[in-house]
């Protein structure tokens, strides 16, 4: 819906209440007229059902609204004298349609002094359970979201299992744009997997003012601009087409805002002709061939710093109990090694010592003479540095290697995921000569975040049925990449970020955990990651003892007060 039809179906909405409420409003002891006035009706309102006036703001919020709307339809049946289950249904079946019954066809007299004390148990249980469901969903529409770090995209500056708090109020909450959807999830319903929300109606964007804007290098969360898929980590054919605040969320590093000329050489990024320069917690990683006449072992790798590698193993006369009892350490299912026994791999902790002293396990791990690994830069040089190592080689995808899955996703381009550009960011009020040549770059922002007509006939370019060889920007985009540079699925394969597509910056980490990916019982506490800040200089440092001191003297002073008024 556009504006103008957000207006229209406001005012249609206070003609409705209007119509529906007014015999009610003078009942009250109000003036009839007080029910049209937008807003001013809603204050009067709370003022009958003798609720704060602060629930005029709930009424407004979207998704909250969802809740808040069919609470005041059933307090305001109630003050009027219609507590029955019965009434109660009616209001909430006829979508709030059963207060014209009310206002028109029974003689009511209004309740001034009601209480608004729930009469049952079951009422006081409903009444808590909307409070709180109301109060998380504030929460997490417009200050903080929890987040789960799922994948390496940003290894090792963030873990997987980093568990984070995401805040909504540094570049400023966006108000959500689908209006009818289901509180505290995201696009699918738990259990039953289905989609969560309506498509239509849909508010414009809007965002509440922020403390700051989306600096280069800041680690951003976003709607995912490429997302089709139904649901997110599922494999599956079926696609649809999201709303922007029902994208999959992603987290990365913001390379380069609006207004930069971004290139990438041999894989090092590039921001107006000079190299970037990351702040200290930055961990970018990069794909190496790392190679040993003598083998190169896990243990060489894993004290370089690198995370992601498989270890792999022989082993020999295992039985079936002892392969169930290796199964949850396994990366790929067993095979048949050709030299006899039986091949297992594993992630970077391998198998646990106890489970091979438990069950008696006969293993050897190979070390191949030549292993891929993702270090840092300074890792990269600590591996070089052992003598048992003979090379360690940088892997740059070579110019010739182009594929049209790289942006601009176009055959013309001859980009790859190290060498790309140069591609300036667009900015908001800023033109661009348009060109069939450089068409490519901009096409996806004409047409799909910005909401034009794109034809192209011979030469000449045609938006929204004009000719044109221009082209000016409505909002700002940014270049999001992941730290570990090989292994991330970013803007160099799908491009531009709007800035209506930003959510927040990750402030926080509550918890983390390793193997987060190989079930709960394999789960172990990244104790020196717990309440970490992600931003800052230096090493991370954690206040989780802080926080359990700071809890104890509120525990502590809160018992005091409790015997203190037992005893008063």
């Amino acid at each position: 819906m556009t504006a103008t039809q957000w207006i229209i179906f406001f005012f249609l909405i206070q003609v409705i209440h209007f119509l529906g409420t007014w015999k009610l409003y003078t009942k009250a002891g109000r003036k009839a007229w007080e029910a049209l006035v937008p807003v001013y009706n809603a204050v009067i309102l709370m003022k009958i059902i003798r609720r704060p006036w602060w629930w005029v703001i709930l009424l407004f919020l979207p998704i909250i609204n969802l809740i808040m709307i069919p609470v005041v339809w059933v307090e305001t049946i109630r003050s009027f004298g219609r507590n029955s289950t019965t009434d109660t249904l009616l209001v909430l079946i006829t979508l709030g349609l059963y207060i014209y019954y009310v206002n028109y066809a029974l003689e009511v007299d209004y309740i001034e002094d009601r209480s608004l004390q729930p009469r049952t148990a079951l009422g006081e249980w409903v009444s808590s359970i909307l409070f709180a469901v109301v109060a998380a969903t504030l929460v997490h529409t417009y200050f903080i979201q929890p987040y789960v770090i799922p994948t390496s995209s940003l290894e090792q500056t963030l873990l997987v299992g980093d568990f984070l708090f995401v805040s909504k109020f540094h570049y400023g909450a966006r108000a959500p744009m689908t209006t009818v959807a289901f509180p505290m999830v995201h696009d699918t319903l738990p259990v039953v997997k289905t989609k969560s929300y309506l498509k239509k109606p849909q508010l414009p964007y809007f965002r509440l003012p922020g403390f700051q804007e989306v600096k280069r290098n800041d680690i951003v969360v976003f709607s995912w601009p490429a997302d089709t898929v139904e649901q997110f980590f599922k494999i599956t054919d079926k696609r649809i087409r999201k709303p922007i605040d029902k994208k999959s969320n992603y987290v990365k590093r913001c390379v380069a805002i609006a207004g930069d000329t971004l290139e990438i050489r041999d894989g090092f990024v590039y921001i107006n002709g000079e190299k970037t320069v990351l702040p200290d917690r930055a961990k970018t990683q990069y794909s190496y061939r790392v190679t040993s006449s003598k083998g190169v072992t896990s243990a060489a790798l894993i004290d370089a710093g690198a995370r992601e590698l498989n270890r792999v193993y022989i082993a020999s006369n295992m039985t079936q109990q002892q392969l169930n009892g290796v199964a949850p350490y396994l990366t790929a299912p067993p095979q048949n090694a050709q030299q006899g026994g039986i091949v297992l791999q594993t992630g970077k902790n391998g198998i646990p010592l106890e489970v091979v002293r438990n069950y008696r396990l006969n293993l050897k791990e190979i070390a191949n003479f030549e292993r891929e690994a993702t270090l840092t830069l300074e890792g990269a040089e600590k591996l070089r540095a052992n003598p048992a190592i003979d090379s360690v080689i940088r892997y740059v995808m070579p110019k010739e290697l182009t594929s049209q899955s790289f942006f601009p996703n176009a055959p013309e381009y001859t980009w790859n995921l190290d060498n790309m550009g140069p591609i300036y960011m667009p900015e908001k009020g800023k033109t661009v000569t348009l060109t069939t040549e450089n068409l490519p770059l901009y096409k996806k922002i004409i047409r799909e975040y910005e909401g034009n007509t794109l034809d192209v006939e011979g030469n000449q370019i045609i938006i929204n049925g004009n000719p044109t060889t221009t082209y000016t920007f409505r909002q700002d985009y940014y270049w999001m990449m992941g730290d570990n540079r090989h292994r991330s699925e970013d803007s160099r394969y799908w491009g531009f970020v709007p800035a209506d597509h930003i959510v927040g910056k990750p402030v926080f980490i509550w918890m983390s955990v390793e193997n987060f990916t190989q079930g709960m019982k394999n789960w172990k506490v990244r104790w020196d990651r717990v309440f970490t800040t992600v931003g800052g200089e230096g090493q991370p440092k954690s206040y989780l003892l802080w926080f359990v001191g700071a809890l104890a003297i509120y525990l502590a002073w809160a018992q005091f007060r409790k015997r203190k008024k037992q005893t008063s």
